[in-house]
């Protein structure tokens, strides 16, 4: 049985996406957010404190895009992996480290000095500034969201799965205001997933049966 550690609207929400998408049977295992602060154990299971962390068998992860990247190929074939033979491959596999890499990061930051810090220590120069950062590198999905409904390979893929996590974050982190007509209309489209509905719902469940409160959004 796969094994995921969870917090509420966290990256982790990639891996259960993608575990709904690809109808896996798992076990959701929902942390308060931050777990390194709120659930010290933790850190004996997963010595970063990060979240996601996947165990399946033998295998232990941590990185939200790298494990839905493992899921598609592990426990495939599915139409959500894009394969070197596809044309589509390359750029299938810069959305997949796009997704964290560059549109993730600087959000950590906003959220870090708007809402993680005590109140002495937010910083809205900092705050201000990674948010032009990421709203300036999500000008790539504008383009690609254009004139396709995806964005690569003519279908839902992983892709739209991690890049559609750091939507949801903008979302919630009061960015989404900001969001270009495209990536307004993709993020919307996302959001009627069925497998979208179904990872929301699980994570909801979760919490309510483990006790785990939902984090404060903006």
């Amino acid at each position: 049985m796969i094994t995921l550690y969870h917090c509420d609207a966290a990256r982790s929400f990639r891996p259960l996406w993608m575990l709904e998408e690809m109808g896996l049977p798992y076990e959701l295992k929902m942390l308060p957010f931050p777990p390194r602060v709120f659930a010290k154990d933790y850190l004996g299971i997963n010595p970063l404190g990060t979240i996601p962390f996947l165990i399946d068998g033998e295998t232990r992860m941590t990185e939200s895009s790298g494990i839905c990247h493992y899921l598609g190929i592990t426990y495939g074939p599915t139409p959500l992996m894009v394969g070197p033979e596809d044309p589509a491959y390359g750029a299938f596999l810069n959305w997949m480290y796009f997704s964290d890499a560059t549109l993730t990061f600087p959000q950590t930051l906003v959220l870090r000095y708007t809402q993680l810090e005590p109140e002495e220590r937010r910083n809205p120069q900092v705050a201000t500034d990674y948010a032009k950062w990421f709203l300036g590198r999500l000008r790539a999905v504008e383009a690609a969201t254009a004139n396709a409904e995806t964005l690569c390979a003519g279908r839902f893929t992983a892709a739209d799965i991690v890049i559609g996590y750091a939507l949801r974050l903008a979302d919630n982190i009061g960015l989404a205001k900001d969001f270009g007509p495209n990536v307004a209309a993709y993020w919307a489209r996302l959001q009627q997933r069925d497998g979208f509905k179904r990872a929301v719902a699980a994570e909801q469940k979760a919490g309510v049966e483990q006790n785990v409160a939902p984090r404060v959004r903006a």
